[in-house]
């Protein structure tokens, strides 16, 4: 009889199936503008540029309707309900922070399971009991307003924390008393990409000048400045610390050695390169001496060992090495190598234990070994297996440290590291519904369409058979030396236990092979990324993993655009395409907030002609043809992105819509009161994970179990 029953149960969830596909989606009419643009002495149409200005009714009335019809489409899909119902049951676990110490106290951060923001704690001693020290939760009642970073002064007396309302890159800084757990007078306002370095009894920060009007989540970010703020001062008596009033569009952030002799100032014009500043705050009326110039190469300070810093660079070395340099003789060509350049990339560096503990990526898997501090290898950390190691903590006078490791089947594990045992042990353990023993990760390599060996991970269950009908799933980044390295996602194993194939390829314009693989994928290279990553879906189809009709892309950010022009390029190879938070007009991306930063990456549309053609020709937005059938589309964004402005999602979506020929849906899904997706709170997280997988198992043709 249940045999029966279930029987009947399916046919019905096919049924509903086989007529929603066939439902016709009236979009909303989006209006079209006759405006052009005009590069080189191309016309370019941009027939949706009102949509850029996020602030007017109009695009407001727009978002509205756009969601109207996304929302009316996922509410018909017939196990939406149960799936949340299981991602919401394999999302309620404790997860936790690496702890650190600061002064006589460890803190770490720890989340239930369901808690949209995760708490911290403070404990006098690793066997102490633990207190509540902030709760984010209580930032605000819908969980929108998130820690963004946090910074312990040297003697753990004081706690100054960012928020971000949300979403947004804007942030506000607030200070604590540790002792009294008080929240101090102290407000700081118009704060964005900064840290907060301690120095005595303040901090040094960079902030921007306050925008005028409506204009702060979509106007150019520029004149960042560095201050000193005193606590229980106003903003307005902040000290000016540097500001560099003849390069408008180059950023600044101020760090202090763990000692805070050193000031040091990071000064850069895009995502890559920086020169290096310090200051001696030993001296007074001191001057900034520049230790390297920009911006060519990465220049970043490990620590201080009294008048030498410990330097992590790629100048002469593209996968890194690390150097020593006397600040009594501070030219590069006298500074020393601790640890030369190795074939591997030099992904980190802890001090801690009186070692010098480099964490190291060999073909995008974490390796670390131990050295002395004169550059000696002294041995190797013992790792679980193939994944990544992160978030190393220690201090150089400590024996013990800290990490976390985690991998596609191995949930984030904090490990308790003993230094002069090259020992480590579990700390933090997350139980999880979930058997990592069902499946299976393996890593390939496959060639791209240059011939270009590209390695790729691919994760699914060991009962798998290679009968090119198996649903897959591919994700990919490739940009800004951003290296994918195996990671644990909860939502992933929704995909999984289905059935699912999760690919990862470490295209090029990442990091896992050093500035080499990164610069290959960039500006008038850039067309190798989409080459490497449709190089994968082939790939996938020719060893039996799957087929087009079952082929599932997804990327966000830099990603998004890998998905958009992907999508654009080859709509025969997807059967979904989703692309999220993406940069997807080409022509136009550096004239919003922080965008001119990317052209290290991209290069612009005014740079020359070639640059203008070379964008011209991948941009999604402005490569998409009429009349052919692209994949079942869901686009997401967030009204407060102010990375990527939400612009890009919405011309692309209303270009797409326009054009489009079949049955495959086009929609767009505008999250409200969020961003880039920093800081989103986990109930959001689960709405949207529980949307996107409901829309691509649809799609796919996958009745979840």
């Amino acid at each position: 009889m249940k045999k029966i029953i279930y029987c009947l149960l399916l046919t019905g969830i096919v049924i509903m199936f086989s007529c929603m596909k066939k439902q016709k989606i009236d979009y909303p009419l989006t209006k079209a503008d006759t405006i052009t643009n005009t590069y080189f002495g191309v016309t370019v149409p941009d027939p949706y540029r009102w949509l850029e200005n996020d602030t007017t009714k109009e695009t407001a009335q727009w978002v509205e309707e756009e969601n109207k019809v996304t929302f009316a489409y996922l509410d018909k899909i017939p196990f939406r309900d149960k799936l949340r119902e299981r991602i919401t049951s394999l999302w309620n676990y404790p997860k936790y922070g690496v702890p650190f110490r600061k002064g006589s106290h460890y803190f770490f951060s720890k989340n239930d399971g369901l808690q949209n923001q995760s708490i911290y704690y403070i404990q006098d001693s690793l066997g102490g009991e633990p207190s509540i020290l902030l709760d984010p939760n209580k930032f605000s009642q819908d969980g929108t307003i998130a820690l963004a970073g946090l910074a312990i002064s040297k003697d753990g007396k004081y706690l100054a924390y960012a928020t971000a309302e949300a979403g947004s890159d804007w942030n506000k800084i607030y200070v604590m008393d540790i002792d009294t757990k008080e929240k101090l007078a102290d407000e700081l306002l118009w704060v964005k990409f900064s840290g907060m370095a301690w120095k005595d009894d303040g901090f040094y920060y960079s902030r921007y000048t306050e925008p005028k009007g409506e204009s702060e989540l979509s106007s150019k970010n520029e004149n960042q400045k560095v201050y000193y703020h005193k606590l229980g001062t106003p903003q307005s008596t902040d000290v000016l610390i540097y500001e560099n009033k003849e390069n408008p569009m180059r950023m600044y952030g101020a760090a202090t050695t763990e000692d805070e002799r050193f000031l040091l100032l990071y000064e850069s014009e895009s995502t890559q390169g920086n020169a290096l500043y310090y200051k001696d705050l030993g001296k007074k009326d001191g001057e900034f001496i520049q230790l390297a110039p920009g911006f060519e190469f990465e220049y970043g300070v490990v620590d201080n060992m009294g008048d030498e810093l410990i330097i992590r660079t790629n100048d002469s070395a593209p996968r890194y090495k690390l150097m020593l340099v006397d600040l009594k003789n501070p030219a590069i060509n006298d500074w020393k190598a601790i640890i030369p350049e190795k074939t591997e990339v030099l992904d980190g560096v802890t001090l801690a234990g009186g070692k010098v503990i480099a964490q190291y990526m060999k073909d995008a898997q974490s390796k670390a070994y131990i050295y002395d501090t004169k550059g000696t290898q002294e041995g190797e950390l013992t790792l679980p297996g193939l994944g990544t190691l992160a978030g190393f903590s220690g201090r150089i006078e400590d024996d013990i440290a800290f990490y976390l490791y985690t991998s596609f089947t191995f949930p984030a594990t904090v490990y308790k590291y003993n230094v002069p045992q090259n020992r480590s042990e579990i700390y933090y353990k997350s139980d999880i519904d979930f058997n990592p023993d069902d499946y299976v990760t393996k890593q390939i390599f496959y060639q791209s369409k240059d011939g270009t060996n590209v390695p790729m991970f691919i994760v699914h269950k060991k009962d798998l058979k290679l009968d090119g009908k198996n649903p897959v799933f591919l994700y990919g980044y490739g940009g800004f030396n951003i290296s994918m390295t195996p990671y644990f996602s909860i939502s992933r194993l929704i995909f999984l236990e289905n059935g699912g194939v999760y690919a990862m390829p470490n295209i090029r314009g990442g990091g896992e092979y050093g500035e080499e693989w990164h610069k290959a994928g960039t500006k008038l290279q850039k067309q190798n990324v989409f080459d490497d990553f449709i190089a994968a879906a082939e790939y996938l189809i020719k060893e039996k993993y799957s087929n087009p009709s079952k082929i599932a892309i997804s990327g966000g950010s830099n990603g998004g655009l890998l998905v958009g022009a992907c999508m654009i390029q080859r709509p025969d190879l997807f059967k979904v395409a989703l692309p999220a938070v993406g940069v997807m007009d080409m022509l136009r991306y550096h004239k919003f907030t922080i965008g001119w930063a990317w052209a290290s990456d991209y290069g612009t549309s005014e740079d020359d002609t070639a640059m203008f053609n070379y964008l011209y020709g991948y941009s999604p937005l402005h490569t998409i043809k009429e009349g052919v059938n692209y994949p079942a589309t869901l686009i997401t964004t967030a009204d407060h992105d102010d990375r990527v402005v939400p612009a890009h999602s919405f011309k692309f979506a209303a270009a797409l819509q326009a054009k489009n020929k079949g049955d495959n849906p086009v929609l767009i899904r505008i999250e409200t009161r969020a961003g880039h997706g920093a800081g989103t709170p986990t109930a959001k997280l689960i709405d949207e994970v529980t949307d996107t997988w409901a829309f691509t198992l649809y799609n796919l043709g996958v009745v979840p179990k």
